[in-house]
C-alpha cells in the first residue's frame, strides 16, 4: 500500500472508530477544551493531559512579578546517596546535576523525581519532605541515556479510595507507590514491574550489552482512566543494528497487568510492516517514544511522538519508510489499537526524533471548530492535525528532497512540508543564513561552508571526501533542534502556541567502526559543531528564540530572541566594537503559561534568571535572579490563596527545587 493509501486507510478507520466508539461524545456540540489547570493544582506533567502548561492563576502578574521572593527551596536528596560506597570506582561515571523534573501538585503536596530517580513528596507550602522512595536505579552504574542520569516526572492516579504515584526508571522498571506513604503498592504486581519482559533483544542478562541496561525511561508515563501508558528508550550501547525496539505499553493501574503493547516497529503481519523492506523490522531497534506524551481524555486517545530508528544518520540496512518512526500516532488507550498516524519524516537520516509531547487545543479555522493537535519538532515545524481523525488542518504536500550520498543508502524521494504555520527555526543553509556582523565575517563564513555539503532541510549526511576536501554535510537545524524536549506551551484563552527553539549548525562525522565493534556499514562517529569565522557562530543571530503562533490563523504572532547578550560573542575582538542585535543567548527553556504571563528560564546573557513576558506582544516585562541554571519546566500552583512558581535549578554542589511567591504586605 502506498503513502496515499496508508493515509486514506488511517483517515477512514478513524472516522469509523469515531462513529461506533464515540457516539455519546458526538452528541455534544463541541468537546470540552484543553484548559490546563483551573483549580490551583498541577495534576499532570504539563498541567493537563493535553500538555498546555497553562494555569488560570493570576495573582502573579506584570506589576508584581519582579517582587517574587524565594518561599522555600529543597535540595535534592541525590547528594545524600553514598555512590562511592555502593559502586566503588563506578561512582565516578555518575552525576546527578540534571534535575529536570517538573513537580505535580495535588491536595497540597508536591510529587517529583530526582535525577537518580528517587521519588519524593513535599509539603507544597513549606517544602518539608513527607516521604521519599529510592528505587536504586543507579546500581548498574550505567545510564540509559548518553546525557547521564536524569528524569522529567511522575504521574498521579486516584479514585475515591486511594491514590498512586507512578513512574518508570532509567534502568527499566515501573513502580507504583502509595501517594500518602510512598510505600510500594503490593497490588501492582508487588509494586515493581520489569519493562524489559517480552521486548525483543532486551534480555538483561545478554552479555552483548557489556553491563549496559537495555531499556529504560526518562519521561513520565501518562494516565488515561485506569490505564497507565509507559514509554521507553534503549541504550546507545552496543554499536549494532540489532537493538531493542522501544515499544509503548498500557498497564492496568490497579493490578499492574499488561493490557497492550503498541509495536512502534510493526512486527510480522502487522499494519505498516511492509514499510520495513528486506524484513528489516526483524532486527531494527529504537523507534518508540522517549519524550513526554499527551492524551485526549474525552476521546480516550493517547498520542505518541516517536523517535528515529536505529542508526540515526544511515539507513542502508533498513530500507523503506520505516513506520511508525518519527511520527505522531494516535492510539486507543483502552486497547492499544492504532487509530491514526502521520509520519513526518520517512526513512529518517537526521536524528530528528519527535522530541516533545503534542499540544492539544481547540481552534477555529475559517469558521470551523477543530479539536486540534500541534506537534513541534526538531526540524522546526509545528505539524497541526485534527486530533480525532489525523487529517492535517492545513495542507502538507510531499515535496522532493535531496538524495543520499553514502553508498547503500536509499533515501526517501519526498518528505511532507507543512504549509502552515511557518517554520519557527532556520531550515537548511544558504549564504543568507550566515553570520553578517561585518562583510569580512560574512566572506569568511562563505569560505568555511565551501568545505562542506550544504543545502535545504533534509540534506542527508555525507562521508568526508579527501578528493573534494568536503568534511561532511551541515545540518540546520542541528540534531538537537529546533524544538526539543521542552516542547511548547498553549494559551487556551487566546489560542496561542508558544515554542522555545534554537538555531544552530552541526555536521555528523560519518565513518566506519571496526568489524569486531559494529555491524553498521556506516556510523556517526562524532557530532561536530561547525565553528564560524574568528571562533564566532556560523549562523547569524538569534541563536535561541520564542515564537508565538496564532493557531486560528496558522501564522506567527511574534518571535523574539530569548536573551540579548552572549559573553563569548560580545567579548570577541572581531565584534567588540559593534552594536550587535539581540543574540538570543538565553537558551531553549520550557515555558509556563499563566492567565497573565508567559514565564520561562534564561541561562546566559545576564546570568540564570526567570523571565516574564507579555503573551500578546512577546515584550519582556520583568526578571528575577535564579541561584543556578534552570533545568526543568516551571510550574505554578496555589495554596491558601497564595500563588507559587516552582522550577528546578542546577545549583552547586547539589541541584535544588526553588519555589517563589509574593511576600505578604
Amino acid at each position: 500500500m502506498d503513502r496515499t493509501g496508508l493515509n486514506m486507510f488511517s483517515k477512514y478507520r478513524s472516522i469509523i472508530s469515531l462513529c461506533f466508539g464515540s457516539c455519546l461524545f458526538l452528541l455534544n456540540s463541541y468537546v470540552i477544551a484543553q484548559q490546563g489547570s483551573n483549580d490551583g493544582e498541577w495534576p499532570s506533567y504539563a498541567s493537563d493531559a493535553g500538555s498546555t502548561k497553562y494555569t488560570s492563576l493570576d495573582q502573579v502578574n506584570a506589576e508584581n512579578f519582579d517582587q517574587l521572593e524565594v518561599a522555600w527551596r529543597w535540595t535534592s536528596i541525590d547528594g545524600e546517596v553514598d555512590l562511592e560506597a555502593i559502586l566503588g570506582d563506578g561512582a565516578e561515571d555518575i552525576s546527578f546535576g540534571r534535575l529536570q523534573a517538573t513537580p505535580l501538585m495535588i491536595d497540597g503536596v508536591l510529587y517529583m523525581i530526582t535525577a537518580l530517580n528517587q521519588a519524593v513528596a513535599l509539603d507544597a507550602a513549606s517544602g518539608e519532605m513527607l516521604w521519599s522512595y529510592d528505587p536504586q536505579a543507579y546500581l548498574s552504574g550505567y545510564s540509559i541515556s548518553p546525557l547521564g542520569y536524569h528524569h522529567r516526572g511522575v504521574a498521579y492516579w486516584s479514585d475515591d479510595k486511594e491514590a498512586r504515584i507512578l513512574f518508570a526508571t532509567n534502568d527499566g522498571y515501573l513502580f507504583s507507590l502509595d501517594a500518602e506513604t510512598g510505600e510500594p503498592d503490593a497490588d501492582f504486581a508487588g509494586g515493581r514491574i520489569d519493562m524489559t519482559d517480552g521486548i525483543p533483544r532486551a534480555d538483561r542478562n545478554d552479555l552483548d550489552y557489556s553491563g549496559a541496561v537495555p531499556l529504560g525511561t526518562v519521561s513520565p508515563p501518562i494516565v488515561v482512566g485506569d490505564v497507565l501508558v509507559v514509554n521507553q528508550i534503549t541504550s546507545n550501547r552496543p554499536h549494532y543494528k540489532e537493538r531493542p525496539p522501544t515499544f509503548v505499553r498500557g498497564y492496568n493501574i490497579r493490578s499492574g497487568e499488561l493490557i497492550w503493547t503498541f509495536n512502534t516497529i510493526p512486527q510480522g503481519g502487522e499494519f505498516g510492516v511492509d514499510s520495513w523492506q528486506e524484513e528489516s523490522w526483524r532486527y531494527t531497534g529504537n523507534g518508540g517514544v522517549w519524550t513526554q506524551m499527551s492524551a485526549d481524555l474525552d476521546l480516550g486517545y493517547v498520542y505518541l511522538p516517536t523517535e528515529a530508528p536505529t542508526n540515526d544518520y544511515y539507513g542502508g540496512h533498513r530500507p523503506g519508510d520505516n513506520l511508525f518512526t518519527q511520527s505522531v500516532v494516535a492510539v486507543d488507550a483502552s486497547t492499544g489499537e492504532r487509530v491514526w498516524h502521520f509520519q513526518m519524516i520517512h526513512h529518517g537520516l537526521w536524528d530528528y526524533d519527535t522530541p516533545a509531547a503534542p499540544n492539544l487545543m481547540n481552534i477555529n479555522v475559517d469558521g470551523r471548530e477543530i479539536r486540534a493537535l500541534a506537534q513541534v519538532t526538531k526540524q522546526g515545524w509545528a505539524y497541526v492535525f485534527d486530533r480525532a481523525t489525523g487529517v492535517p488542518v492545513w495542507p502538507m504536500p510531499e515535496l522532493p528532497v535531496p538524495q543520499g550520498m553514502i553508498p547503500g543508502e536509499r533515501t526517501s524521494p519526498t518528505q511532507p512540508f507543512p504549509t502552515k504555520p511557518p517554520a519557527f527555526a532556520v531550515q537548511g543553509l544558504t549564504e543568507d543564513d550566515l553570520i553578517d556582523f561585518t562583510p569580512e565575517l560574512r566572506a569568511q563564513a562563505i569560505e568555511i561552508i565551501d568545505d562542506y555539503i550544504t543545502g535545504p532541510i533534509f540534506t542527508p549526511a555525507s562521508l568526508p571526501d579527501e578528493s573534494t576536501g568536503k568534511r561532511g554535510s551541515i545540518f540546520v537545524p542541528s540534531a538537537g533542534g529546533g524544538a526539543n524536549w521542552p516542547g511548547a506551551g498553549y494559551d487556551p484563552e487566546n489560542n496561542i502556541l508558544f515554542v522555545p527553539a534554537s538555531n544552530g549548525a552541526f555536521t555528523p562525522f560519518m565513518g566506519t567502526l571496526p568489524e569486531d565493534e559494529s555491524n553498521f556499514r556506516y556510523y556517526r562517529l562524532q557530532n561536530r559543531g561547525v565553528v564560524g569565522p574568528s571562533g564566532l557562530p556560523l549562523l547569524k543571530p538569534p541563536y535561541s528564540t520564542i515564537t508565538a503562533f496564532d493557531m486560528n490563523e496558522g501564522e506567527i504572532l511574534w518571535q523574539v530572541a530569548n536573551g540579548d547578550g552572549m559573553a563569548r560573542i560580545e567579548n570577541n575582538p572581531a565584534v567588540e566594537s559593534l552594536d550587535l542585535p539581540p543574540l538570543g543567548g538565553g537558551g531553549r527553556h520550557p515555558v509556563l503559561v499563566t492567565s497573565t504571563l508567559l514565564i520561562h528560564g534564561q541561562t546566559m546573557g545576564y546570568g540564570p534568571q526567570l523571565i516574564a513576558r507579555d503573551k500578546i506582544t512577546g515584550q519582556e516585562l520583568a526578571r528575577i535572579d535564579l541561584p543556578g541554571s534552570p533545568q526543568s519546566s516551571p510550574m505554578s500552583y496555589s495554596i491558601d490563596g497564595r500563588q507559587y512558581i516552582a522550577i528546578a535549578v542546577n545549583a552547586v554542589p547539589t541541584p535544588e527545587l526553588i519555589v517563589f511567591s509574593l511576600v505578604d504586605d
